[in-house]
């Protein structure tokens, strides 16, 4: 039976209960056939000192989001999914509104996978571009 869209994105929400993911309030908002979408709050509960957003915090963002794209749409009654690396080249500020991740596939392999993920402000402007490679094991 194939789940919709909106399946598919409660179910990830639910499984982000009592995670890094609900502590930070990153919701999944929208998924197609090559892409997943998250979304976070800027507040001051993810501000570096000077009151923007903390890189670690978009980093965070990014890897939710990749490592959700990679459980969809993989195998995963047999097969979970762990983070190998993520690099992330933070290119502007944000203080308020929220951030968007859209992860997309470069690459869709068995094992592996690598992500390519863009993160945006309120105003579609570029605010980091993150790269996440996954490896898919098999469950014992």
């Amino acid at each position: 039976m194939q789940l919709s869209k909106q399946d598919v994105l409660d179910k990830a929400n639910a499984a982000s209960k009592n995670t890094l993911m609900e502590t930070l309030n990153i919701e999944m908002v929208d998924y197609g056939e090559n892409f997943l979408v998250a979304r976070m709050p800027v507040t001051s509960r993810v501000y570096q000192p000077d009151g923007v957003l903390h890189g670690g915090a978009t980093a965070a963002l990014a890897e939710s989001v990749g490592s959700f794209a990679s459980h969809i749409f993989l195998d995963i009654e047999n097969k979970f999914v762990r983070g190998l690396e993520i690099t992330a080249n933070h290119l502007k500020s944000v203080k308020n509104g929220y951030v968007y991740a859209k992860a997309t596939f470069l690459h869709k392999g068995r094992t592996t996978q690598l992500l390519d993920i863009r993160v945006t402000d309120d105003n579609d402007n570029l605010v980091s571009i993150c790269r996440l490679s996954t490896i898919a094991l098999p469950k014992k």
